[in-house]
């Protein structure tokens, strides 16, 4: 599946609850409403691209009629390790584990890849929850910007987005309730780069 930008995650995931508490699908008025989109055509553009990226079904001759796809059909899969957790918080201790998840072949990066399961909310702004699952390209260095997996004092993983500043590295949240992590340099080792994101409803 290709990515998803923020809004259609937004959608994607509003569309799950709503699926799950009501046991049909919102409509496009329900959608613009939650979304403060007054045109519809708008909203229909996000189902559509949403569609086209293999996350919805829909039927044209019926209201309501939006089904989540867990996996586009014919789509190939690859086994990536599941190493263990990642804290989007606080540092937890680094832990390898030896189970595999099956993610869809563009999700997967390009060099060596693996997952890890995120623990905590600090890139709540991302889109990126706490139980979803990171897909991370196996990389031991990032452009300012890039979210990382970082390893600090060789011992504690955490996800941030990583930036070079004056000397030091600034591991910078997406919650704005949360405070960056100021390091030096030789503190922090990337682990990898997050590729992609996967949530299992």
């Amino acid at each position: 599946m290709l990515p998803l930008t923020k809004r259609q995650r937004e959608i994607l995931d509003y569309l799950s609850e709503f699926i799950q508490n009501h046991g049909y699908a919102p409509s496009l008025e329900e959608i613009g409403r939650r979304f403060n989109l007054s045109s519809l055509a708008t909203v229909h553009k996000h189902l559509s691209n949403l569609q086209e990226k293999g996350f919805i079904r829909r039927a044209w001759n019926r209201s309501r009629s939006v089904e989540l796809v867990p996996a586009r059909a014919g789509g190939r899969a690859l086994e990536l390790p599941l190493l263990g957790f990642v804290a989007a918080g606080h540092p937890i201790e680094a832990v390898a584990g030896s189970e595999t998840i099956a993610v869809p072949e563009t999700l997967a990066g390009k060099r060596d890849s693996y997952v890890l399961r995120v623990k905590g909310d600090s890139m709540i702004d991302e889109q990126i929850r706490d139980g979803d699952f990171v897909i991370v390209e196996d990389r031991k260095t990032a452009d300012n910007g890039e979210m990382v997996i970082a390893l600090l004092g060789g011992t504690d993983v955490t996800l941030k987005k990583f930036y070079r500043e004056n000397g030091r590295v600034r591991l910078q949240p997406a919650n704005p309730a949360m405070q960056p992590l100021m390091v030096d340099p030789e503190q922090v080792q990337v682990q990898g780069v997050v590729v992609g994101v996967m949530r299992k409803y």
